[in-house]
């Protein structure tokens, strides 16, 4: 009976959420002209914005055009939440352009000149030194519940079953010194001072996105086909999607860390309560996945201005959801022009604490907003490095 209730109490609570319908720009800027108009408070505004999921691309532009409507802070980091979070997604239909799509071999000519933008240029680019910028914004839990040592489990049962925030919110931010070689961004040169490990894990990552390993691959795996056109700065791209299977892979996910905790030992009772012993390992999760994704493409010169993935992971994983969104931009480096990261995206959904006891059942989604600054030739930066 304890345990229908139990279930039946989460259903209630999970249930608006998958109920949620999910609404456009065009009715998300209806709904801040409204607020605006009743004048509403930011406490109320951003209230109102939590229950918001879109269906559409909130882009950098529209934000932008938004920005009178927002009465303050709270309000504002509402408005960054629902950026990061529809980033992956088609901007609405009236932003896109009309034009019809390119036949055969017009996309065949746009990816070949993509494959030698990839392989010629922006391979060759030489090691950078560059300030990545990474904000945090996630629900669910706030830390990690780990359960180690004599503990008495009578009268934690409640703790045990604490309900997590539902709604997303800014964690923190931190700036990571990284190293791309070849256009393909490094693990951070030093371990982050403010650590986002067993406090709410973060990707270890391996190598960043390497374009012409993703070229070929697709290419191989007979799963490239064209998309739509898309308007970004005024300019229309080709849009491609691709797939590729797990065989064909080298896309890992590598996350950190999750607790695994389980029973040592009844050491006896103390009064009424049971004192159990107990012990909290940590473990990371690692897997070769398959990917899926689009590639943003200047249909005149091949040059990539945006590539999405998304890795195919089980719900059975530690993680469940690991999308992510990056933008290249022209920047002058040494008194030359190249086309290099900009600002990211990713979005994932985490079991963060894995098996331990039955708080492994909350769920944990993150957005992560990263900028990229100051980018310097890595030699001038470490002289004497190769």
């Amino acid at each position: 009976m304890k345990r229908s209730l139990c279930l039946l109490l989460a259903c209630s609570l999970v249930a608006p959420l998958w109920a949620a319908k999910k609404t456009t720009v065009q009715e998300l800027k209806d709904t801040l002209a409204a607020l605006n108009q009743e004048k509403k408070t930011d406490e109320e505004v951003a209230t109102r914005l939590k229950d918001i999921d879109l269906g559409e691309e909130l882009t950098s532009a529209t934000l932008k055009s938004l920005a009178p409507l927002i009465p303050g802070p709270l309000s504002q980091e509402q408005m960054n939440i629902l950026e990061g979070r529809s980033a992956l997604l088609s901007p609405p239909a009236s932003d896109l352009p009309t034009s019809p799509a390119p036949d055969a071999a017009m996309q065949k000519a746009i990816l070949t000149r993509a494959t030698d933008y990839a392989n010629k240029v922006y391979a060759q680019n030489p090691r950078f030194m560059v300030k990545k910028v990474t904000a945090r914004y996630q629900d669910g839990v706030q830390g990690i519940r780990t359960n180690s040592g004599m503990t008495s489990n009578v009268g934690q049962a409640d703790r045990a079953w604490e309900l997590p925030s539902m709604y997303m919110r800014f964690y923190g931010s931190h700036l990571d010194e990284v190293e791309t070689d070849h256009g393909v961004e490094k693990r951070p040169v030093e371990k982050t001072k403010v650590p986002w490990g067993q406090n709410g894990q973060v990707s270890e990552g391996g190598p960043g996105p390497n374009l012409s390993v993703i070229l070929q691959q697709a290419e191989d795996s007979g799963k490239l086909s064209w998309l739509r056109w898309e308007s970004i700065a005024g300019k229309p791209f080709a849009v491609f999607s691709f797939a590729i299977d797990k065989k064909k892979s080298n896309y890992v996910v590598n996350y950190c860390c999750f607790p695994v905790t389980g029973d040592t030992g009844r050491m006896g009772y103390e009064g009424t309560g049971a004192n159990f012993q107990t012990a909290t390992d940590w473990k990371d999760f690692k897997a070769t996945v398959s990917y899926r994704g689009e590639l943003f493409i200047d249909p005149d010169t091949g040059v990539i201005v945006r590539l999405i993935t998304q890795a195919g992971l089980k719900p059975t994983d530690f993680v469940h959801q690991e999308d992510m969104r990056i933008d290249y931009a022209p920047l002058v480096i040494d008194g030359r022009e190249r086309m290099l990261p900009a600002d990211s995206f990713t979005i994932t959904e985490v079991v963060p604490n894995g098996d331990n006891y039955a708080a492994r059942y909350s769920i944990r989604h993150t957005v992560f907003v990263a900028t990229y600054q100051d980018y310097q030739m890595a030699d001038s930066v470490n002289p004497g490095t190769k």
